[in-house]
C-alpha cells in the first residue's frame, strides 16, 4: 500500500476551508498546499509567479481574451515567450496538475482547492471533501477578517464561488459543490472550525488507515 496519503479541500469562500485545511495538515504533520503551489509550479516551469496568478483558479474559457498574443518572462529572466510558446489556462493547468501530482507521490499532503480531487483521482489513498457554511457566518467571517461590509461580503462570495464552480466544472467534468464529488460534504457552522478539522480527521483516520 502507498505509504502517502492525500487530504483533498473543495470549499465556499468564507467557509473557514483554509483554516481547516492547515489545521488538517498540522495535525498530522504532512504537508500544506494551497497558494504554494504557485510557488512550486512557479519554480518547476520557469516561468513566473505572476503568470499562474492571474490564471489561478480560472476555466479556460473564462480567461482572458488576448491571452496568445501577450508576452510573459520566464521568473529570474528578462527573456519572453512568444507566439507557438505562450502557454494557455488549459497548460498552466496540466504544470501546476503535475505538481499536484508530484508533490503526493513523495510525500502525504493536504490539498486545498485547484481540482486536486481530479488531478489525483488514481491515488490510492486519498480523501475529498467539500466544506460548507451557513450564509450568515460565512459573511460575519470574511468582514471581520478582511474589514469589510457585510453587502461587500455578500458580493465577493457570489463572484468567488461562480469563478470556483466555473473552474472546477471545466476542468473535472464534475459539479463543483455536489455530494456526488466528493467523499464527505461538510457545513462548518455545525462544530466549528475546530471541530469540523476533528471530523474530518477522524474520518480520514478510518478510510485512510492513518
Amino acid at each position: 500500500m502507498n505509504e502517502y496519503f492525500v487530504i483533498n479541500i473543495g470549499r465556499q469562500l468564507g467557509s473557514g476551508g483554509r483554516e481547516i485545511g492547515k489545521k488538517l495538515a498540522e495535525k498530522f504533520g504532512i504537508g500544506y498546499y494551497d497558494k504554494e503551489l504557485i510557488d512550486l509550479a512557479s519554480k518547476e516551469s520557469g516561468f513566473c509567479k505572476e503568470f499562474f496568478e492571474k490564471a489561478d483558479e480560472n476555466a479556460s474559457h473564462n480567461f482572458l481574451g488576448g491571452f496568445y498574443s501577450m508576452r510573459f518572462p520566464y521568473a529570474g529572466s528578462s527573456s519572453a515567450v512568444t507566439g507557438n510558446n505562450c502557454l494557455s489556462n488549459d497548460s498552466l493547468f496540466k504544470i501546476q496538475s503535475d505538481v499536484i501530482r508530484e508533490q503526493a507521490s513523495k510525500e502525504s499532503c493536504v490539498f486545498v482547492g485547484r481540482c486536486a480531487d481530479y488531478i489525483l483521482r488514481s491515488h490510492p489513498r486519498c480523501m475529498n471533501v467539500f466544506i460548507t457554511a451557513d450564509q450568515a457566518d460565512r459573511v460575519a467571517r470574511l468582514s471581520q477578517i478582511h474589514q469589510i461590509s457585510a453587502d461587500e461580503a455578500e458580493k465577493w462570495m457570489e463572484k468567488s464561488d461562480k469563478k470556483r464552480a466555473d473552474y472546477y466544472n471545466y476542468y473535472s467534468f464534475k459539479t463543483w459543490g455536489m455530494a456526488s464529488s466528493y467523499h464527505l460534504c461538510i457545513n462548518s457552522s455545525m462544530l466549528g472550525i475546530e471541530g469540523t478539522m476533528e471530523f474530518i480527521a477522524e474520518l480520514a483516520k478510518r478510510k485512510l488507515s492513518i
